[in-house]
């Protein structure tokens, strides 16, 4: 009966309804401030689902998703500057000599086409790139590097242009979401539960997809990609379809991210971030989608607090967590929760065994 518990709360869908149900009582136990940070965590959550079904099941890394978590919170954040600023141009703009205010702000400046815009433009951007790199079957590291140049680019752009973007110091000063105060706690408290709520609307979207023949396909494309395009498959379009569904889903994080943060910046999103979030996928088990959400979660949690704790040593402290984690669990934390599924699992059979036995 044991066994069988154990198995049971340790299916992947079992396991993100345990952590779904903490998350949405933590808040009754925790200050405002840690109720802000873990909707931040949240937002990382979001992104590393997408980013699993990109790295985990059909096997091509990004290290560049830091550009689509970006873009989609610039977008927002410009609606959001928008919104908290007196004049029709920005302050920033002012200092840097622009007297209209630019199409892209002007494109953005409603809250439906902000949030729109967060989500179909990283797709719009990430299908242009897939087409052309799939198409042309540039994969493996190549297609890592690609994505880590793309970063530098970006980054490079956004610096470049501070008349536009704000340059280094980015985007902040919002104070208010939707005609409500961000610096309220009853705000925060509403953005943190929107935040787990489309945690779990991702979750269980990407969960189905992952168990229909869509999924299979794109476990096979990991696994033997030639064989299925000699089946007959064009694997280019899965490879596409879902690198453009990956960068949609960091864009939301994005977006999610920069009303909880209340700013955006170059360093947010650049190589380093980019690498972090594989780094999340690894150590919470890629091909999972449930651990990613807990080593996006776990992470982030003990990096807030060893800072707070030992504000000199905690990256000593995190890279050792790494290092373990790499070393004695190859297959990240589910590869835990695993090896007690299975002996679960050879417990049920060996006691059948002798039961059948004795009936026969």
């Amino acid at each position: 009966m044991n066994t069988q518990i154990i198995q049971y709360f340790t299916s992947r869908k079992w396991l993100f309804m345990i952590l779904f149900a903490i998350l949405v009582v933590l808040p009754s136990i925790l200050t405002d401030f840690h109720i802000n940070l873990l909707g931040q965590f949240i937002a990382f959550a979001i992104l590393v689902i997408g980013l699993d079904l990109l790295w985990g099941y059909t096997g091509v890394l990004s290290l560049g998703h830091g550009i689509f978590f970006g873009v989609g919170a610039y977008i927002m954040a410009m609606y959001l500057t928008m919104a908290s600023e007196d004049s029709i141009i920005p302050e920033f703009m002012i200092w840097n000599g622009i007297t209209e205010l630019p199409v892209l702000w002007v494109m953005f400046q409603h809250p439906a086409a902000a949030i729109a815009g967060a989500i179909v433009v990283p797709m719009l951007i990430a299908g242009v790139i897939g087409f052309f790199t799939f198409r042309n079957r540039i994969k493996d590291v190549y297609f890592t590097i690609l994505t880590q140049a793309l970063v530098i680019a970006t980054v490079t752009l956004i610096v470049s242009r501070q008349d536009i973007t704000g340059g280094s110091d980015g985007l902040t000063g919002f104070t208010n979401f939707f005609g409500h105060s961000l610096q309220t706690p009853s705000t925060q408290l509403f953005l943190y539960y929107v935040s787990l709520a489309n945690l779990a609307i991702v979750f269980i979207l990407c969960y189905k997809l992952t168990k229909s023949r869509f999924g299979k396909a794109l476990i096979a494309i990991r696994d033997q990609e030639n064989r299925l395009r000699f089946s007959g498959y064009n694997t280019a379009i899965y490879k596409t379809f879902i690198f453009t569904l990956s960068a949609g889903i960091a864009g939301l994080a994005g977006m999610l991210f920069v009303t909880q943060l209340g700013i955006i910046t170059p360093e947010e999103i650049g190589i380093v971030p980019s690498i972090e979030m594989a780094l999340w996928v690894a150590i919470g088990g890629r091909g999972t989608l449930v651990g990613p959400v807990i080593g996006a979660i776990l992470v982030n949690a003990a990096k807030a607090g060893f800072s707070e704790m030992y504000p000199e040593m905690w990256p000593y402290f995190l890279g050792a967590v790494f290092v373990i984690v790499v070393l004695f669990f190859p297959k990240g934390l589910m590869g835990i929760v695993d090896h007690f599924k299975k002996r679960g699992e050879k417990d049920v059979s060996g006691n059948s065994i002798p039961q059948t036995g004795s009936h026969s």
